[in-house]
C-alpha cells in the first residue's frame, strides 16, 4: 500500500527542526565549554558546526530530491553501497536512537519528579534508600507512559502525528526564545569576558584538540535533520518541499543555537558555564526569579514529549525500507488499511525504547561510540551523492534541486564528520576506546547480515 502524499512544507520544516532541537542545547553547551579554553573556540565551535549543518542540509536535500522514498536514510546506503552497510549502519542507529528517545524520556521524567515530589530535592529525604527506589520508580512511569501516550497518538495516523508535533514543537522553540530572552533584560557584559580569555599560549595542536572535543558535542547538537529523508515519499511535491524545508529548518536552528548560548556566557559566564549542571533553569531563575525553575521543568518536559514523538514518527519507516528490501522481515513493511501506519515497525521500535528505559542510566557509557557511528553514518550517506548523481542523471533538468558550489559542499561535510571521528578516537582517556568498540560492534552486523542472507537462501 503506497502512502498518500500528506506532509506540506510547514509540516516538514516543523518535523525536521524537532529532529535537531532536543534536549541537547540545554546540556551540550557545557560540554563544549569543558573542553575549550576560550570563550573564542567555543563560540567558533557552535559556528562551524552551524555551517557544517549546511553543508550537510543542501548535500541531503539533493538526495533526498532524487530518492524521495520512505525511510530514504536506509535507502540511500542500500542504493549507493552494498546493502550489508545499509543494515549495519540502520540497525545500529536504530538502537541508538532508541536508547537516546529512553535516556531522554528520563531526563523529562527527573524535570517532573522534581516538581510532583518537591522533597526529591532535600537531601535528608534523598538520604533514604526506599525514597531513592520510589523517586526512580516514578520517574521510569512517567518516561513510560509518555512513550505509550505517543504510541496510541503515532497509531492514529500520520497526520495526527504531525499536527501534535507541530504544537510541540511551537511550544520547544518558545522556551529556547524565553531562555534567549535574558539577553534583553539580564546585566553583563560578554565582550569582556571574551577579550579576556582569547590570549592563550596554549600549541594549534592544542587548540586542535579541543576544539575537536568541543565539535563532537555540537555535533550531536546540530544532528538530526538527515532523517528528514525517512518521510521522502509523503511529501507533497517532494523535488521542490525537501530542499526548501531542510533549508529553513537549519537556519532556524542555526540562529536560536547561537542566540541562546551567547545568553549562556553573557548570564551564567564562561567559566562558571564549565561547571555548572542544570543552565536552563539557573537561566530562567536569574532572570524570572525562583519560581521560573517550575515552569522551566514542565516547558523542557513538553520539549521531551516532541522529541519522543518524532522519532516514534521516523525510526518505523526505517524499519519499513528495511523490510521492501527483505533485509527485515515482510511484517515490518505492512500498513494499516485505514490509518495508513506502519503497526508492527512502530510497536517493535515502542517496545525497544521502553525496554531501554529499565537500563537508560547506562546510556552515557555508550553515547560517545554512538556518536562515532553517527559520524561514520553520516559521512557515508553523504559520499553517496556522487553515487547517486550518476546513478539518477536523468532526472538532470526535471527540476530536481541541485546544489551549488558542488562538489566542495559534500567534501567539507565528510571532512568535518571524519574530523569528530578522529577526535573520538584520540580521545581514548576519556571515551575509552569507544571508536573501536563502535567499529566492533559495526562489523558484527554486518557479519549478521551475511549470515542471515546465507539461511533465507537455503
Amino acid at each position: 500500500m503506497k502512502p498518500a502524499r500528506q506532509l506540506s512544507l510547514f509540516d516538514l520544516t516543523v518535523i525536521m527542526v524537532s529532529f535537531v532541537i532536543g534536549m541537547g542545547i540545554f546540556r551540550t553547551p557545557v560540554n563544549v565549554a569543558k573542553a575549550v579554553s576560550s570563550p573564542f573556540i567555543f563560540f567558533s565551535a557552535w559556528i562551524v558546526g552551524g555551517l557544517n549543518a549546511f553543508c550537510g542540509a543542501l548535500t541531503y536535500a539533493e538526495i533526498g530530491s532524487r530518492l524521495p522514498v520512505t525511510g530514504g536514510y536506509y535507502k540511500v546506503f542500500a542504493y549507493a553501497y552494498h546493502p550489508s552497510i545499509a543494515f549495519a549502519i540502520n540497525c545500529i542507529i536504530l538502537v541508538s536512537n532508541a536508547a537516546s528517545l529512553a535516556a531522554v524520556a528520563l531526563v523529562g521524567a527527573e524535570y517532573i519528579t522534581g516538581i510532583l515530589i518537591p522533597l526529591s530535592k532535600n537531601a535528608a529525604w534523598l538520604a533514604n534508600t526506599a525514597n531513592i527506589n520510589h523517586l526512580q520508580m516514578v520517574r521510569i512511569i512517567i518516561a513510560i507512559a509518555a512513550i505509550v501516550i505517543f504510541f496510541g497518538v503515532n497509531l492514529a495516523g500520520l497526520k495526527m502525528s504531525a499536527r501534535t508535533q507541530n504544537v510541540l514543537t511551537i511550544i520547544k522553540i518558545s522556551m529556547v526564545i524565553l531562555l534567549i530572552s535574558p539577553l534583553f533584560f539580564a546585566t553583563g557584559n560578554v565582550n569582556a569576558h571574551l577579550i579576556a580569555h582569547t590570549t592563550s599560549s596554549a600549541t594549534i595542536t592544542e587548540y586542535l584538540k579541543s576544539f575537536g572535543v568541543g565539535l563532537v558535542a555540537v555535533s550531536f547538537t546540530y544532528g538530526g535533520y538527515q532523517q528528514t529523508i525517512n518521510v521522502g515519499e509523503e511529501v507533497r511535491n517532494p523535488l521542490k518541499v525537501i530542499p526548501r524545508a531542510i533549508f529553513s529548518g537549519i537556519a532556524i536552528i542555526i540562529i536560536l543555537y547561537l542566540l541562546i548560548n551567547y545568553a549562556y556566557v553573557k548570564v551564567i559566564g564562561f567559566e562558571q558555564l564549565k561547571n555548572s549542571t542544570n543552565i536552563a533553569a539557573i537561566m530562567a531563575s536569574k532572570v524570572f526569579g525562583t519560581n521560573a525553575e517550575r515552569i522551566l521543568s514542565v516547558l523542557l518536559f513538553f520539549s521531551v514529549l516532541g522529541y519522543v514523538n518524532v522519532l516514534l514518527l521516523s525510526n518505523p519507516r526505517v524499519m519499513a525500507a528495511m523490510s521492501d528490501d527483505k533485509i527485515l522481515p515482510a511484517v515490518f513493511g505492512k500498513r494499516h488499511d485505514k490509518t495508513g501506519v506502519l503497526t508492527a515497525s512502530l510497536s517493535f521500535f515502542s517496545a525497544m525504547c521502553v525496554l531501554i528505559i529499565f537500563w537508560a542510566k547506562k546510556f552515557d557509557n555508550i553515547l560517545s561510540f554512538t556518536i562515532f557511528l553517527d559520524s561514520f553514518g553520516m559521512a557515508f550517506s553523504a559520499a553517496s551523492i556522487f553515487v547517486i548523481r550518476k546513478k539518477t542523471r536523468q532526472l538532470d533538468g526535471t527540476g530536481i534541486y541541485k546544489m551549488k558550489l558542488y562538489p566542495l559542499l559534500p567534501v567539507i561535510f565528510i571532512v568535518a564528520y571524519t574530523f569528530v571521528a578522529i577526535s573520538i578516537a584520540a580521545d581514548y582517556k576519556n571515551n575509552h576506546y569507544a571508536a573501536l568498540t563502535g567499529l566492533s560492534v559495526l562489523a558484527g552486523f554486518m557479519l549478521i547480515y551475511f549470515i542471515t542472507k546465507k539461511f533465507t537462501k537455503k
